[in-house]
């Protein structure tokens, strides 16, 4: 079990107060939690379960901190499971939700001046000597990368996985469910048939896609730097750290609010907890915070981009996700060509136009940090507009490998088509969402800006015949998706009704208190208080 956050610090680890200072004499390391923010915070399993755990703490050797590492320490007796001596252990309580990780002992953690041997502090990037002496090994510490790229792989996944989730849910219970726009008393008109719903409906669909595809992208990355960390070749980890950062935090805020989304899809049946969406939102939401929070995280992908951009005159070419930085010059000049709505279905125009959207706002926000003295100043200065210029890369990242997809043979007749008409949707939804970048830095004009959701109206149409297919594509079992709204025969309003009569309130018909409180109101016989 990992005991890394603290009450007072999560995202700057290099903050964490938690002390482990060495002393020679006894060849041991005094853990302390010298201030009440110092206390471990979290960590899942702490709480109850674990008995032993591995402390991120400050290094400290003959008065000198040396940042801060990682030692393997024993909370309870192996014996009785009572915290050892010097040790206070905890559950942090109650979280988001009446389910969710509420099953989870999410815990806090003290010291009180614990001694524990030399030999459990993690040595194999740094160590310290039985005299107190601390050494870096030769091991490249870069190497801790290639376990980051692999986290942030898997949350990445997990986003398409979720999100797909959702969107089966909404898509089949829009689909089922009717309202309105009876004509001579025939059957009312499904929602999902309204466009209001598909508007909604089919970019988070595409979502799914998009992300599943740059899901497996990643795992071609994670692969690619394994590979190139065993042959000391460090040359693309900065590319590789921001890119999946962007990513992990892009993808996680885009499935949180999308699941939400979904439930409100849904109508008033998605707030019953049946439906299955309100546990899926309360389980995923902790994903934007933990393994980096994803401003911070969007923050580094800008520092990285800031950086990139600076070093174009150097002759440094751009590498990998930032490639097209490499042609900023053709990106700051070119003008998008669209002239009819059906122009914005062909790969080459939308992708340019992400490209130069990029690439200029990035630009923009290096030219405005030119002008400060201090550039941490300017950073904090421009970190609103730090964070969009992220975001657009990462965008730029998924609409790209969606592209690259769909430049492969895909089986099974008609696939390929109906994954470029989702391609097109989720490119020209960002679009769409995004317009006002895309005008304000002459990307487009607002006439193309138009003409592209006209396409996007028309897109929408194309997708309605086959959105079931699409979400029943995911091979969910009803089990799984643990919803009655997204149930697989579409028999939700009977399933409704028997799931209603399992509520342990219907176990009765006269609820308790009834005679005590209701009763006599209803027979007036309340006494009135005299004043």
């Amino acid at each position: 079990m990992l005991c890394t956050t603290e009450l007072g610090h999560g995202s700057n680890v290099q903050g964490l107060e938690t002390t482990a200072t060495f002393d020679p004499q006894t060849g041991e390391f005094d853990i302390h939690s010298p201030t009440l923010t110092s206390s471990k915070w979290w960590p899942g399993g702490l709480g109850k379960v674990s008995t032993h755990a591995v402390v991120y703490a400050r290094l400290i050797t003959g008065g000198q901190d040396h940042g801060v590492h990682g030692f393997i320490v024993q909370l309870r007796s192996l014996d009785d499971h009572l915290p050892l001596p010097g040790i206070t252990v905890g559950d942090i309580g109650m979280k988001f939700g009446s389910g969710a990780y509420n099953s989870m002992d999410n815990g806090l953690l003290r010291f009180d001046h614990l001694r524990i041997p030399r030999n459990q502090m993690l040595m194999r990037v740094s160590q310290v000597t039985k005299e107190g002496k601390f050494v870096q090994s030769d091991v490249p510490r870069q190497l801790v990368y290639g376990t980051m790229v692999y986290v942030r792989q898997t949350i990445v996944s997990d986003a398409s996985r979720a999100l797909a989730r959702a969107v089966c849910i909404a898509t089949r219970y829009s689909a089922v469910r009717r309202q309105f726009g009876s004509q001579n008393g025939g059957p009312e008109t499904q929602v999902i048939d309204y466009k209001t719903q598909q508007s909604r409906l089919f970019p988070l669909l595409a979502s799914a896609y998009a992300f599943r595809f740059v899901g497996e992208w990643l795992k071609w990355l994670y692969t690619d730097v394994t590979q190139r960390l065993q042959a000391n070749d460090f040359s693309t980890l900065p590319e590789a750290h921001a890119c999946t950062a962007g990513l992990k935090s892009m993808t996680t805020s885009v499935t949180a609010d999308a699941i939400e989304e979904c439930r409100k899809l849904c109508g008033g049946h998605g707030y019953l907890s049946n439906s299955g969406l309100p546990e899926l939102f309360a389980v995923y939401i902790p994903t934007c915070t933990y393994e980096g929070d994803n401003v911070v995280l969007l923050l580094q992908v800008a520092r990285f981009l800031m950086k990139t951009v600076s070093q174009l005159g150097s002759g440094k070419k751009p590498v990998g996700t930032t490639a097209y930085i490499g042609r900023a010059e053709h990106l700051m000049q070119c003008c998008c060509e669209v002239e009819m709505a059906e122009d914005w279905i062909k790969p080459s125009v939308i992708l340019e136009a992400f490209e130069a959207r990029a690439v200029r706002m990035s630009v923009s926000c290096a030219k405005s940090l030119e002008k400060f003295s201090n550039p941490e100043d300017g950073f904090a200065e421009l970190s609103a507009d730090l964070l969009e210029a992220a975001l657009a890369h990462c965008q730029l990242i998924v609409v790209s490998k969606f592209l690259e997809k769909l430049q492969h043979d895909i089986p099974g007749k008609g696939v390929k088509r109906q994954l470029e008409i989702l391609c097109n949707v989720y490119a020209l939804h960002l679009l769409h969402k995004h317009l006002g970048d895309f005008i304000a830095t002459g990307c487009i004009t607002p006439k193309q800006g138009a003409l592209a959701n006209e396409q996007l109206r028309l897109l929408y149409a194309q997708v309605r015949p086959n959105a079931i297919a699409l979400v029943d594509s995911f091979n969910y079992t009803d089990h799984y998706l643990g919803s009655i709204l997204g149930c697989y025969d579409g028999n939700v309003y009977q399933k409704l009704y028997q799931e209603a009569w399992k509520d342990p309130l219907n176990e009765t018909v006269v609820p308790d208190g009834y005679l005590e409180y209701i009763r006599p109101i209803l027979k007036q016989h309340i006494r009135t208080a005299r004043l």
